[in-house]
């Protein structure tokens, strides 16, 4: 994925390993491939739980098909991984990514085709998947990958899984399913902005200011349109604070550690979680 979303950017094994001896290094390459690609893009985890929780609240209920969505989603995400490492390695192939990353797309198609059965509303979400991949893929082959657009782009793939988690237990679409969509991406994208002001190159809060005057021009629509309910809308209030405290605290948020860091958007995002699912919680219990 990118910067924004793994903010901790560790070195991948298989990529950046260090060299072996002649010996070790011919039976560690015979061997590589057994060992399954795991992708150290904690904050995606965040984003990928937290949204399909949304979408789970909106459902009010879980069923096994709800459960094989988020498997399905999480090996989706888990294949996206060597994919991506295969193409920055494209000048020769790796057996470990081309197999782990057909392990993983194997078993996520799987699992989305045997839902398409039962719920065919889900080809419209996995359309949107693959083409998200389609392009993150691109941009990574041109070494675009940590553009906004690819970036908002990413966070948008992630996000769908809100509405899967609607659509796989109750096989219906709805506006506010949708529109909790939106709201995710629009949410978690706000962190392209704030992550970006840690660099000296793209420390201008001019971008972040604008983003966020826009997202909330369209979460008040979406209110207005009656596609979220008030407390869910307002709960993107957490992210213009966030960005408006780190944007008059810049010199700290530069030299931050990166776990306060990871810690601030983690304790945030699942704060917007218990807002959004406080929401759209049943009528009997919102009395309460």
């Amino acid at each position: 994925m990118n910067a924004s979303i793994d903010m901790t950017q560790p070195a991948i094994n298989g990529v950046t390993e260090k060299p072996l001896s002649d010996a070790s290094s011919t039976k560690s390459n015979s061997q590589i491939w057994y060992r399954p690609t795991i992708s150290h893009e904690h904050g995606v985890y965040v984003v990928l739980l937290v949204s399909f929780l949304t979408g789970a609240a909106l459902a009010q209920a879980w069923t096994l098909a709800t459960t094989l969505a988020l498997v399905c989603a999480f090996f989706g995400f888990q294949a996206e991984h060597p994919i991506v490492l295969q193409i920055k390695q494209r000048r020769s192939l790796k057996p470990r990514f081309l197999v782990w990353g057909g392990v993983y797309s194997a078993v996520s198609l799987a699992i989305a085709f045997y839902l398409y059965l039962s719920f065919p509303i889900l080809l419209w979400l996995y359309l949107g998947a693959v083409a998200a991949l389609v392009v993150d893929a691109v941009s990574v082959f041109h070494r675009e990958q940590k553009s906004i657009f690819n970036e908002f782009i990413t966070f948008a793939a992630v996000c769908l899984c809100a509405p899967l988690a609607y659509a796989a237990t109750t096989g219906t679409l709805s506006a506010t399913a949708m529109g909790l969509w939106v709201l995710n991406t629009l949410y978690f994208s706000s962190t392209i902005f704030t992550v970006k002001l840690r660099k000296p190159k793209t420390s201008s809060i001019v971008p972040g200011v604008v983003y966020h005057a826009i997202a909330t021009l369209i979460v008040a629509t979406l209110y207005y349109l009656g596609w979220l309910p008030l407390i869910a809308a307002l709960a993107f209030g957490l992210a213009l604070l966030k960005f408006g405290l780190i944007a008059l605290n810049q010199e700290w948020y530069r030299t931050a550690k990166i776990q306060w860091v990871a810690m601030l958007e983690t304790g945030t995002a699942f704060c917007f979680l218990t807002l959004v699912a406080l929401s759209i919680l049943p009528a009997h219990l919102t009395r309460f």
